[in-house]
């Protein structure tokens, strides 16, 4: 009787630490990198009241005569079966697709196990995870290193020192404005103008503001030369500033390419009226016929006058050939089998040229059959002469028709987490990002653990996992290689709990609770009769 009762209790306690791990489970069940637990019993030790005999050969054999002692807790297992992904669009969110652990290390120096992969960058450029623990791996540019367990510190190359500037493509003229000294406080806008309410003699004034700076030109004061307008334009900043120079020195704007003729006036270098006059075609009435017009002539045009045409098939390069002479001067183009539809054709090459509309290959071609020509005839060999005027190049410089807005000056030196964009972590785990001035670079790497027996981690609460006896020695690897799985960026792993498997073990564990709390009541009724005997 007391045996049957001690039975109940021991069945009472197991299914108690069930009910435990399966609460336990239950509560995480959105906890990110999770992995649910599983009670498993086994039966207490057993007194053996009659021992087995053997048959002889006057009697049968006995079996053993035993009684149990209830039940233990055998093991609680962790169950490292993979779960989903939950896609986050963060791309410091990582998740790893197959075997494997991120390493983590707190404030003692301990390292951990985790599954979760929620990582920030800290303000001193650490990788560290969502309870501010380290991430390890390897730090700056992990080519060629092998996998480790260092903490991971975001670190960017020195960066050279380098004046601001920018280059603008105006009225055909490539200008470049840079600053003098390298540094920050030049990445700022240009912006010119025009104005006749300046007072004679002064030649351009400068504003300083909050959106850069403003350059208004004198509209009736002539410039000689662009050494001049550059003297009278840091002139004018340095009043601005309150007779000091700016930060980053001396303005200065050079000619890339073209040519400009001074003396200029200021409504001339500011004007936002800068396109040239489109010269003219009157092509011979042939060509016209076929489907050609005149799309432009370009302003250095050098056989401005009357023109002749000639068009023929070439069957080698199953192309047409157009060549127009213009004052003796021959200006030719192709126009291939690739332009089957309409399109634009260009005779010479810049800046002389004549650039004309086509109707195509395919139009040409008919046209060529229903004349009945033979290879090597030509379609077209006009007498009739066309005209060709070459257009005007505007006299307006037009740095009123944009703002300049010199960027990527700085002092140089060491970098900062700050001074990088678009930071992300590879399949490889490892982590790149862009500088605007190196460009995309790698920054360190993330490795990964592995385990023989990673059921045997211990837990070590926060979702981390420790080295035990039974789990292993760790083996630290490149994330995709070695059996380790490979990362994705912009996703965690969800806890790995099966509600309805939780839902149904507690209703058995409930059931198998309440059994055994039955079998003391059921005892303690035996021995109030057995008490009652002596009555």
């Amino acid at each position: 009787m007391l045996r049957s009762m001690y039975s109940g209790v021991s069945g009472m306690k197991a299914h108690q630490t069930k009910l435990d791990v399966i609460g336990n489970n239950i509560a995480n069940v959105n906890t990110y990198g999770f992995k649910s637990s599983r009670t498993t019993f086994s039966e207490v030790y057993y007194q053996t009241v009659r021992s087995a005999s053997g048959a002889s050969a006057n009697q049968g054999g006995m079996n053993a005569s035993q009684i149990g002692y209830g039940v233990n807790v055998a093991t609680i297992d962790v169950m490292q079966t993979r779960s989903g992904f939950q896609m986050t669009d963060n791309g410091m969110d990582v998740a790893i697709s197959g075997e494997g652990f991120f390493q983590v290390q707190n404030s003692d120096g301990s390292t951990f196990y985790t599954r979760a992969g929620m990582i920030r960058i800290d303000a001193n450029g650490n990788l560290v995870d969502q309870n501010g623990n380290f991430v390890l791996g390897v730090s700056g540019d992990p080519l060629g290193k092998p996998a480790t367990s260092d903490k991971i510190q975001i670190t960017v190359p020195a960066n050279m020192a380098i004046q601001s500037s920018t280059t603008e493509y105006i009225n055909g003229k490539s200008f470049t404005i840079e600053a003098q000294n390298p540094t920050k406080d030049g990445n700022i806008a240009f912006n010119f103008a025009s104005s006749d309410r300046l007072p004679l003699g002064q030649k351009l004034i400068a504003q300083i503001s909050s959106s850069g700076i403003n350059i208004v030109l004198n509209k009736n004061e002539m410039f000689e030369s662009l050494t001049e307008l550059n003297n009278q334009i840091n002139l004018a900043i340095k009043e601005a500033y309150g007779g000091k120079e700016h930060p980053a020195g001396a303005f200065t704007i050079k000619l890339n390419e073209g040519e400009i003729t001074w003396p200029l006036s200021g409504q001339t270098i500011a004007s936002t009226d800068y396109n040239p006059t489109l010269g003219s075609v009157v092509l011979p009435s042939e060509l016209e016929q076929l489907g050609f017009a005149f799309n432009n002539v370009s302003t250095k045009f050098s056989g401005s006058g009357d023109l002749s045409a000639q068009l023929r098939y070439d069957l080698t390069n199953d192309a047409y050939v157009l060549t127009v002479k213009s004052n003796g001067v021959e200006y030719s183009g192709k126009i291939p089998a690739s332009a089957v539809g309409s399109g634009s054709i260009k005779l010479g090459s810049d800046p002389d040229s004549i650039e004309l509309k086509h109707p195509g290959y395919t139009a040409l071609h008919s046209a060529r059959t229903l004349m009945g020509l033979a290879d090597g005839e030509d379609m077209i060999d006009s007498t009739e002469l066309g005209s060709a005027v070459a257009s005007q190049a505007s006299k307006s410089l037009g740095f009123g028709s944009k703002a300049f807005s010199l960027r990527d000056g700085t002092l140089g030196g060491p970098q900062t987490v700050s001074d990088l964009i678009n930071i992300g972590i590879g399949s490889d785990g490892i982590i790149s990002a862009i500088h605007n001035q190196l460009g995309l670079i790698n920054v360190g790497r993330i490795d990964l653990a592995t385990f023989a027996n990673p059921q045997g981690l211990t837990q070590s609460g926060n979702t981390y996992f420790s080295v035990s006896a039974n789990s292993g020695t760790v083996k630290i690897v490149n994330a995709g290689f070695e059996g380790a799985g490979a990362l994705q960026a912009g996703a965690l792993e969800m806890s790995n709990v099966d509600l309805s498997k939780e839902f149904a073990d507690m209703i058995t564990t409930q059931r198998g609770f309440q059994a055994s709390s039955r079998l003391i009541t059921v005892s303690d009724e035996i021995l109030n009769e057995l008490v009652n005997l002596k009555r």
